[in-house]
């Protein structure tokens, strides 16, 4: 695949404010993880409860993912993408003006879930415009927009600092409210866009086994990112007794190797396949946590990290360029479901980190857990693909 031809398919405006709108509301989703340390300080939290923090918005954007997948085949990406972000910014506002219990923290960190959902929304929008040959580059610069979790963790913690905690959620409506002017103005939906169905029409692809594999794939690769991106500050500052705001930056830098990549597991998949991409990134994931999982020095492990970032980053790309090219018709519905999965993956994880720091008193345990979890993922891949007729032919051909 060649750039040239690349810049010259599609709508590279429409591609533009997919990730834009992408990048603002993946910075809204981890919020409350990256300011976790603040909370936890205010409402005394024990470490299962930091974790909970961490994980209940992306538990809320797993739930929002498949209404919005639903929406966008429904009634547009463009549509849906302008009703989520207006639904994003009550919670905002109440975690700013109101929030001032442990509990009402959780239930407003559910709703600001839906930010997570712009997943369904912007993948969508950018993938109609582009043709088969370019889908994994078109999907991972819409996606390339998860690096608003760097955003998240460069600037949330000096801004608790400066203002507190509260303000930093008033202060997040500024970008929110300049990029939804910007989406309205700027994201045209496809010409090539399926005509709507029926909701019910939609369910026949719970039908297939490979909905499944996508699903478990993607809880691995983009559970795993998200989970940590929103959890590291906390555990940078737990184990290795970093400041607040240090803990952000050592979390920034890692979440960076997994965000800006992302393009680059599309274009490989798109060059060697993604079933070949992503037995080769798992098998790195797994040895890469183990690693972790010791708990060595600060900056030794914030290189195991920052590779195993990298990694799960291009793996979001290599699952997401193979999902267009089995279920094109049905994309907005199979972004919403994958798209649950990864979510509910990164709900898992920092729950699970808190949970066996509570218990056995490390968090070493909960890293084991994972570097398994992801050894089994490429076993079960090289296992599952001989039943991918379609995009095995599509890879080589």
């Amino acid at each position: 695949m060649r750039i040239k031809d690349f810049l010259k398919s599609g709508h590279p405006p429409t591609l533009f404010s997919a990730f834009l709108y992408f990048d603002i509301s993946f910075m809204v989703w981890v919020l409350l993880g990256v300011l976790g340390v603040y909370i936890s300080k205010d409402f005394g939290l024990t470490s299962t409860q930091k974790g909970l923090i961490a994980a209940i918005p992306l538990l809320g954007g797993s739930l929002a993912r498949i209404p919005l997948g639903f929406l966008v085949d429904h009634i547009g990406p463009k549509k849906t993408g302008v009703v989520a972000q207006l639904i994003v910014i009550i919670p905002l506002l109440c975690v700013w003006l109101f929030a001032n219990t442990f509990n009402e923290v959780l239930l407003l960190g559910l709703l600001l879930g839906v930010a997570g959902g712009s997943f369904a929304v912007a993948l969508p929008l950018a993938s109609r415009w582009y043709p088969p040959q370019h889908q994994g580059m078109a999907m991972g610069i819409a996606a390339a927009g998860n690096s608003g979790t760097v955003l998240a963790s460069l600037f949330a913690p000096k801004l608790a600092e400066a203002f507190g905690w509260h303000n930093v959620f008033g202060l997040a409506l500024i970008p929110v409210l300049a990029t939804l002017l910007f989406f309205c103005v700027f994201a045209k939906e496809s010409p090539d866009r399926p005509a709507p169905k029926k909701f019910s029409d939609y369910w026949s692809v719970c039908k297939e086994n490979d909905t499944y594999w996508f699903c478990f794939f993607y809880s691995i690769t983009f559970g795993g990112f998200v989970g940590l991106a929103s959890f590291l500050g906390i555990f940078f500052h737990d184990q290795y007794g970093l400041s607040k705001v240090t803990a952000g930056y050592f979390t920034a830098l890692c979440v960076a190797a997994g965000s800006f990549v992302r393009p680059i597991g599309g274009y490989l998949s798109d060059r060697f396949g993604g079933i070949r991409i992503l037995t080769a990134l798992y098998g790195a994931v797994a040895v890469l946590m183990m690693g972790v999982s010791f708990l060595p020095p600060l900056y030794v492990v914030t290189l195991l990290i920052f590779l195993s970032m990298a990694c799960l980053g291009m793996g979001n790309g290599a699952v997401f360029q193979l999902v267009p090219l089995r279920f094109r018709k049905e994309l907005g519905v199979m972004t919403g479901i994958v798209g649950a999965a990864g979510g509910l993956g990164g709900f898992f994880l920092p729950t699970l980190l808190g949970y066996f720091k509570d218990q056995l008193g490390s968090y070493g345990v909960g890293f084991a857990v994972f570097a398994l979890t992801s050894a089994g993922a490429l076993i079960l891949l090289r296992a599952v693909q001989k039943g991918w007729t379609f995009v095995v032919l599509t890879e080589t051909s």
